[in-house]
């Protein structure tokens, strides 16, 4: 009997002990942590400029644009580019359209991904697709730059590929010789007909992100 009263207050000392060993997690640690899994920085890949607005490359700011005015939100300019930010079904967006050019997309994304203290997997990159028909989407969550100097640029400063990116289609009809100009060229006309309707689906790809998770949004949208 005396035996198995020590035995219990042994193992009860032992379980204490591991208690006592657990990291303590104060209040506002938990409530970091619950912020930051709801916050978001969407990234729309483009370059600044007014003779860039209605060009193919600049799709991520198209997408971007389109999403604030729907919604009634303004851009803000801040460091490294211009910044909305979007709440949703109890979460935050940062919608970012970098200042630093595309081949610099990098540092924006690094600096915006540090200040608001988002992880990796709420990046949400949307960029421009010359292997892919107008208006196709292709979201997934890691992969190479693919030839684009915005994603090559971002993998360099992140120093990882593992991040989501969304890769809407704006096709290859364009002679040898002539890609540049091609995407950093307008939409053509046809293009401009149906370019609202793949707007609109690409602001519920954000939306969808950020609330039904990476695995739904792709069963969901991908091939639409």
């Amino acid at each position: 009997m005396i035996k198995w009263i020590t035995k219990l207050f042994s193992s009860t000392q032992k379980e204490e002990n591991i208690d006592n060993m657990k990291p303590e997690v104060h209040e506002h640690q938990k409530n970091n942590i619950k912020n930051v899994s709801k916050k978001y920085l969407i990234v729309g890949l483009g370059n600044i400029g007014a003779e860039y607005v209605n060009t193919r490359h600049n799709i991520g700011f198209k997408v971007l644009d389109f999403l604030a005015k729907k919604e009634g939100l303004s851009f803000e300019t801040v460091k490294l580019g211009a910044l909305a930010e979007y709440k949703f079904k109890g979460r935050t967006f940062f919608l970012l359209k970098p200042n630093t050019y595309m081949n610099l997309s990098g540092k924006a994304v690094k600096y915006w991904m540090d200040k608001e203290n988002i992880p990796l997997e709420n990046i949400f990159i949307i960029t421009d697709d010359l292997n892919l028909s107008f208006g196709t989407i292709r979201i997934k969550p890691k992969g190479s730059d693919g030839g684009h100097n915005g994603l090559k640029n971002i993998n360099l400063v992140l120093n990882t590929q593992n991040y989501t990116r969304f890769r809407f289609g704006i096709s290859d009809q364009f002679k040898k010789g002539q890609q540049i100009d091609y995407v950093l060229g307008d939409w053509d006309e046809e293009e401009k007909v149906k370019l609202p309707e793949r707007l609109e689906v690409s602001s519920e790809i954000i939306k969808s992100f950020g609330t039904a998770g990476l695995e739904n949004t792709m069963t969901t949208f991908n091939g639409k």
